[in-house]
């Protein structure tokens, strides 16, 4: 494996290190969508910071295209608190605005200037190698190295210093208020964080990457755990898995580097969308159909303790009564039976003490309709267990 390879690697892990913490709390305050506005909103500032500094190597671009995206957060915010318009309306109506505003700076300022969409949207890190970082005749490294190292170095210094607030600020904001915390410094914080990462990582990856690389691998964390420790955890390694799996992807296929990488991100949390285990589509599904054979076990079991007549609580005429599919049928005798609900005698189906326990409370449940009632009976009865 050559360097270039090797740096590459690294910058895209970096990046997806970088990215996925504070997407973490993007996701969380449901505010995803502001990473793809940030991403597009900082043309501006990095056009005005160039036409200042003649210099696109220059920090006060990565300030200035920084201070875009924090204004586009205020811009979204302010339109979204008159009430006449939904936050994501919001973003639609001003990252276009934006974006277009550097569009026209350097239509009417650096018409000569040719612009690559395909670099800027899709990135190519490709090249991030060839641009070096050169001090006192030293070759450092790459430029993009040092760029996003240090955004990250930044960026965990004050996940540190301030996590507490920021989980708290995240979940309960009165709470954070109580405390001393306020909450709109804690979300203007996170913003310029996401902001500055966003800058930072836009010329080596461009800006379709960097959405991806924020909101991906949180989305596929939050399927897999609660705890905000292990949130950050896994999507830190969700990010730099996708990336160097996805570098190796582009390699094979001889494609783009960034396309790669985020068809590693979707395909990664396109996995966890179907398996997780709590959240999984399969385990919800699962979820669903055995709640409904619950609600048939109450019903059931409800039936049998309204009729004493054998002819009432005999098989087949259950199954007439009910009327209940044979499969949903047997599904339901054997749930109750293995739960010693039940006694079936010469097809003749009669409760259990437990069942009449069961069928007490479950009753004083529906006349109480009280939820430790029904956490209960959860608890006590639908383990599916014998």
């Amino acid at each position: 494996m050559s360097a270039p390879q090797i740096e590459i690697q690294l910058i895209a892990s970096l990046v997806a290190i970088a990215c996925a913490i504070p997407g973490v709390f993007l996701v969380l305050r449901k505010m995803a969508l502001i990473s793809d506005a940030i991403s597009h909103s900082i043309l501006p500032g990095i056009v005005i910071g160039f036409f200042i500094t003649h210099d696109l190597s220059s920090p006060l671009l990565i300030f200035l295209a920084a201070l875009t995206g924090v204004i586009t957060v205020v811009l979204v915010e302010f339109i979204q608190k008159t009430g006449l318009v939904k936050e994501d309306t919001a973003i639609g109506l001003v990252f276009p605005a934006m974006f277009s505003i550097g569009v026209l700076l350097i239509a009417k300022n650096a018409s000569d200037v040719h612009m690559d969409v395909d670099a800027v949207l899709l990135g190519e890190l490709a090249f991030a190698p060839f641009e070096r970082f050169d001090m006192g005749g030293t070759d450092m490294g790459p430029k993009s190295l040092w760029v996003i190292g240090i955004i990250l170095l930044v960026t965990l210094a004050l996940l540190f210093a301030f996590f507490k607030e920021l989980k708290v600020s995240t979940f309960d904001v009165g709470l954070s208020s109580a405390l001393g915390f306020s909450p709109v410094v804690m979300h203007y914080g996170l913003m310029s964080v996401s902001s500055v990462t966003i800058v930072g990582a836009f010329d080596a990856v461009g800006a379709i990457l960097v959405v991806a690389l924020m909101i991906s691998p949180a989305a596929t964390a939050y399927l897999l755990t609660n705890n905000l420790k292990k949130m950050i955890l896994l999507s830190v390694l969700f990010g730099v898995f996708s990336a160097i799996s996805g570098y190796w992807l582009a390699h094979y296929l001889d494609a783009s580097i960034a396309g790669s990488i985020t068809a590693m991100l979707m395909l990664l949390f396109l996995m966890v969308y179907l398996f997780a285990p709590s959240k999984g589509l399969i385990a919800v599904l699962h979820r669903q159909k055995r709640q409904r054979i619950e609600v048939s076990l109450l019903t059931f079991l409800l039936h049998l303790n309204n009729h004493s007549e054998i002819s009432e609580r005999h098989i087949n005429h259950l199954n007439e009564h009910i009327n209940w599919q044979k499969v949903r049928s047997r599904t339901v005798l054997r749930l109750a039976s293995d739960n010693n609900m039940i006694l079936i005698n010469d097809q003749v189906v009669s409760l259990t003490e437990k069942g009449k326990s069961f069928t007490a409370q479950a009753l004083e449940y529906i006349i109480t309709n009280k939820e430790e009632h029904i956490e209960h009976l959860k608890k006590d009865f639908f383990l599916f267990r014998g």
